[in-house]
C-alpha cells in the first residue's frame, strides 16, 4: 500500500443539490422519451395474409409449404447450403434447426390484412371479414395454434379511408373482447402515416376504446408503418418520425419500412424498388436513430420477387431473399416481411446462420468481460449489452439453445438478461 492521498474539494455540497434540482425535468423526460428495449422477444419477421384469406390452418400450411419447397428444391442440408452460401461446417445445424423451425413454428407474426392486401370492399363484407378474423384468432390463441404475435393492419388515416379504418379495427377488438379478451400477443399496424396528427388520432381510438371497455390505459400497442418520404422529412424540415414516436404517447412498438408504397413516393422506377436501395437504407437509418432508446423496434421491409417455378428460378429468389435478409442483420434490422411460405426458408436460414456463425466469438467476448479477463478486444458495458442482446435474439428465434450459451458464457438466460437492459446498481451474476 501506497501512501494514502489527501482528497480535497472546492466546491459547498448545495452545488450538487442545485444541479441536480435544475435537471430534475431533464432526468423525468429522459426516463419517459428513452426508456430502452423493453426486453420482450422481437419477431425476426411479419406475415401478411389478406383478410379475406385467413383461415384456421394457414399457418400450418405455411409451414408445409416451406418444407414442401426445401424438398423439391434443397433436399438435404449440403444443397440448401451450396444454394445459399453457407459455411460447409454450419449447414448440417442450419438446415436441420431451420427444418425443425417450419414444422414446430413456422410464422412467428402475423397480419391479417385489410388495407393494400385486401383492398376496397362493401362495408358488410369488411365487417364480416374484421368479425371472422377477430373468431380466428382467439380461437388460435386458445387451441394453441397461434403465432407469438397476430393482429391486424387496418385501412390507414387519410380521409378517403379513416371511417372504414376506424370501423374495421372496432370490429376486430370488439370481437376479442367478446371472445374472452385480448390476446398478449395481439399487435395492429397503423398504415401510411404521413403526419403525427394520425398518429395522435389512432391514440385516440385507442383510448376509447380502452374506456369502454375497462382497459388499462395504454393496454393496446401499434406499430407504425412508414410508406411515405413525408415520415421521414416533414415539411419544416423535421424528422417527422421521431415526432411520431412521441405521439404515439408510449404506445408505439415498432416502425416497418414500406419497401415500395416508399419507393415509389421518391420516384424510384419499378425495376429498382427494393430493401436495398440508397433511398431505403437512407429512410432505415432515420427510423433507426429516431427509434433508438425509446422501446420502438425498426422492422425491415420485404421483396417482391417470390421464389416459384422451376428450380433454377427458385434458388434464384433464394439467393436474393437470403442476401437481403443477411444485409438487414449486419445493419441491426432484425426484423423483416415475408410475403410468400417460399421465403421462410431462406428467412430462418440467414436468420440462423447470421447467430450460429457469431455464437462462439460472441459467447467468448462476453465471457471475457465477465471474467475481466481481457483478451485481443476491450469492451465496455455498452458492448456487453449488445453481445447479451445478440445471443438472446438467437435464443428467442431458435437458433442458439439456452443450454449451448449457458455453456460457453456461464451466464443464464437472466444474467443475459440483465446485461442486455441494464439497471443502475452493480450485477449480480449467477452460476447456470
Amino acid at each position: 500500500m501506497g501512501q494514502q492521498e489527501k482528497v480535497a474539494t472546492s466546491l459547498a455540497g448545495t452545488v450538487s443539490e442545485e444541479i441536480s434540482a435544475s435537471l430534475t425535468a431533464v432526468d423525468a423526460e429522459l426516463a419517459r422519451r428513452y426508456p430502452g428495449d423493453p426486453g420482450t422477444r422481437q419477431p425476426v419477421h411479419t406475415v401478411y395474409v389478406p383478410g379475406d384469406f385467413f383461415e384456421p390452418g394457414t399457418l400450418r400450411s405455411w409451414g408445409d409449404q416451406a418444407l414442401a419447397a426445401l424438398d423439391e428444391h434443397a433436399p438435404d442440408a449440403a444443397s440448401f447450403a451450396a444454394v445459399l452460401g453457407i459455411p460447409e461446417e454450419l449447414a448440417g445445424p442450419v438446415h436441420d434447426r431451420v427444418r425443425a423451425k417450419l414444422e414446430r413454428e413456422p410464422v412467428e407474426d402475423l397480419r391479417i390484412d385489410f388495407e393494400d392486401g385486401y383492398g376496397p370492399r362493401p362495408d358488410a363484407e369488411e365487417d364480416e371479414a374484421a368479425a371472422r378474423a377477430a373468431r380466428l384468432v382467439s380461437e388460435a390463441y386458445a387451441n394453441g395454434t397461434a403465432a407469438p404475435y397476430m393482429g391486424i393492419r387496418m385501412k390507414c388515416m387519410e380521409a378517403g379511408v379513416r371511417d372504414r379504418g376506424i370501423r374495421t379495427t372496432d370490429v376486430f377488438l370488439t370481437g376479442l373482447m367478446e371472445a374472452g379478451g385480448l390476446p398478449e400477443g395481439l399487435v395492429l399496424t397503423l398504415p401510411k402515416v404521413t403526419y403525427p396528427e394520425q398518429v395522435t388520432a389512432f391514440v385516440q381510438l385507442l383510448e376509447a376504446f380502452e374506456k369502454a371497455h375497462g382497459l388499462d390505459a395504454g393496454r393496446i400497442g401499434f406499430e407504425i408503418q412508414i410508406e411515405t418520404s413525408q415520415s421521414i422529412l416533414a415539411a419544416d424540415g423535421t424528422a417527422a418520425v421521431a415526432r411520431m414516436i412521441d405521439a404515439a404517447q408510449g404506445r408505439a412498438t415498432g416502425l416497418h419500412y414500406g419497401t415500395f408504397d416508399y419507393s415509389a413516393c421518391v420516384g424510384v422506377s419499378a425495376a429498382y424498388q427494393a430493401s436495398d436501395h440508397p433511398a431505403a437504407d437512407h429512410a432505415k437509418a432515420v427510423m433507426q436513430v429516431a427509434a433508438a432508446g425509446t422501446g420502438v423496434r425498426v422492422s425491415d421491409g420485404s421483396t417482391n420477387v417470390l421464389p416459384v417455378g422451376p428450380t433454377a428460378q427458385v434458388h434464384e429468389a433464394w439467393r436474393l431473399h437470403y442476401g437481403l435478409t443477411r444485409r438487414a442483420l449486419a445493419r441491426a434490422y432484425y426484423q423483416g416481411w415475408d410475403m410468400h411460405p417460399g421465403h421462410l426458408p431462406t428467412r430462418y436460414a440467414a436468420v440462423y446462420t447470421f447467430y450460429r456463425e457469431g455464437l462462439e466469438p460472441a459467447a467468448a467476448r462476453l465471457a471475457a468481460y465477465v471474467a475481466k479477463a481481457g483478451g485481443d478486444v476491450m469492451d465496455e458495458p455498452a458492448t456487453a449489452k449488445a453481445l447479451s442482446g445478440y445471443l438472446l435474439r438467437g435464443i428467442d428465434c431458435g437458433a442458439l439453445d439456452t443450454a449451448e450459451v449457458a455453456r460457453l458464457t456461464g451466464l443464464t438466460r437472466a444474467d443475459l438478461d440483465a446485461f442486455a437492459s441494464p439497471r443502475r446498481g452493480d450485477l449480480t451474476v449467477t452460476a447456470p
